[in-house]
């Protein structure tokens, strides 16, 4: 299934994209909040998929507004350096060890929804990715049973700050301003997805093929990272871990390649989908008055 959270006539609630119509989740027994119905397990989902199945209660997907899967994660999560070539490009090492850092939560943004490019910078980059998300509140996974815990897969633009992520060591700085985690365009559940390191990944700016990768180059791949990240801490429903971009960013191309207003980002993966934002410029409504 593919879940999404939607608005339509103002209201905002939880559904499943199928043959480009929403089966309206309101007429299915379950939370209208994608974390809740998460967290319901199966039985929730059972009850989305018949749904589904009865091709009732369908909107057009044209006439609904696609929200982030996920509008307010727990936890938003992503590795670095975890692509052979992105290392090349950058002249590091690989790491012995996963890169993980902080998204924070107020960055998520729309499959669809406009990034800002700072009034403090103008070293903006993207980073296309592939996202999973937690299904179970969950600690001490071993990688044999970590696919138990995922409830499903999606898009993620790791939009970056580069200057700001150079001067924070923990990178979070520049990894979590306003806007620039766009997800979605909804959460695919495993079933659909089957392997999800076969997947080939790739991101457009505007019309030019700025990175093109499979999901098999990884080298801690998504059920490493829910080993290593259990281990340390809890693992709860509706937490997004973001799992590494591949060479082709901004910051490496000659001259650098980094986005302006009025460019346009797609990130497209196998059996997913894809995602597009347009840059604008940050609004001086994000200021306090």
């Amino acid at each position: 299934m593919k879940l999404v959270t939607f608005t339509h006539l103002g209201d905002t609630r939880i559904g499943v994209v199928a043959d480009g119509e929403v089966a309206d989740g309101r007429h299915a027994p379950v939370p209208q909040e994608m974390i809740a119905l998460i967290a319901a397990g199966q039985p929730a989902l059972q009850a989305l998929k018949v749904l589904a199945d009865s091709k009732a209660h369908r909107i057009p997907l044209c006439e609904v507004h696609l929200r982030a899967p996920v509008l307010r994660p727990g936890k938003f999560l992503a590795i670095g350096l975890n692509y052979l070539d992105h290392i090349q490009e950058t002249e590091l090492k690989p790491p012995e060890f996963p890169v993980f850092f902080n998204k924070q939560s107020t960055c998520v943004n729309g499959p669809y929804v406009c990034i800002h490019k700072p009034r403090v910078s103008d070293k903006l980059d993207y980073e296309g990715e592939l996202g999973f998300v937690i299904g179970r509140r969950c600690r001490h996974v071993p990688k044999e049973r970590a696919p138990e815990v995922i409830a499903g897969y999606l898009i993620v633009n790791d939009v970056s700050v580069r200057d700001w992520q150079a001067r924070s060591k923990t990178l979070t700085l520049g990894k979590s301003f306003d806007t620039h985690g766009p997800i979605g365009p909804w959460i695919v559940t495993p079933d659909e997805i089957g392997n999800p390191h076969t997947l080939d990944l790739k991101t457009w700016v505007n019309h030019e093929l700025r990175q093109s990768a499979n999901t098999r180059e990884m080298i801690f791949d998504c059920f490493e990272q829910i080993e290593f990240l259990s281990t340390a801490f809890t693992l709860e429903p509706g937490d997004i871990i973001s799992t590494g971009t591949s060479s082709g960013v901004g910051v490496k191309m000659n001259p650098r390649g980094y986005l302006k207003p009025g460019d346009r980002v797609r990130v497209a993966i196998e059996r997913i989908g894809q995602i597009e934002n347009q840059v604008i410029e940050e609004p001086d409504s994000t200021a306090l008055l």
